[in-house]
């Protein structure tokens, strides 16, 4: 059989890209994230904080890290811990995230969503009897410390609504 250039690079570049991902799973411990262990989210230092907000948090001693941060169905919560992951390795790999964490408008509907998910019976009382429905309301604006102590409040609120709360 002869190789081609071409085929042998292809192999060539498939194999270290193989190689180096397979390294950087286990020497990064991104298999850890595919599990419900919190402390999988402090593996990189700048999630110290939020981690540490956790703990002190009221939700320590009922919800972990996915239970807020993911959806509560199979395919979406693998599907967001796999956009998550690639998107937190990517800029914490080349160093460009800002030092102020902060969570995007899609993993903020996403912790709404769980918000919701959780407390539905609250919530569905709320919005009916709210007359701007649903939209209006978001957990987060009045609950932001819930999930991670006071002291990591301001990590998890959009600017607009952490002027509001503060």
């Amino acid at each position: 059989m002869r190789w081609s250039k071409l085929n042998v690079l292809l192999i060539v570049i498939v194999g270290a890209l193989v190689g180096v991902g397979s390294y950087a799973f286990i020497y990064a411990r991104g298999y850890s994230y595919l599990l419900n262990d919190p402390k999988a989210c402090a593996n990189c230092h700048v999630m110290n904080d939020q981690y540490s907000g956790w703990i002190k948090s009221s939700h320590h001693s009922v919800a972990t890290c996915n239970d807020c941060h993911t959806p509560h169905n199979f395919l979406g919560k693998y599907a967001v811990k796999a956009s998550n992951g690639f998107f937190h390795s990517f800029y914490f790999t080349t160093g460009k995230y800002p030092d102020n964490i902060q969570i995007t408008k899609f993993d903020r509907e996403v912790v709404e969503g769980a918000c919701r998910h959780c407390h539905s019976n609250i919530t569905e009382a709320i919005d009916a009897s709210h007359v701007h429905g649903r939209e209006a309301l978001h957990c987060t604006r009045c609950h932001s410390s819930v999930g991670h102590s006071e002291s990591t409040a301001s990590l998890v609120l959009p600017e607009n609504l952490r002027r509001d709360h503060e």
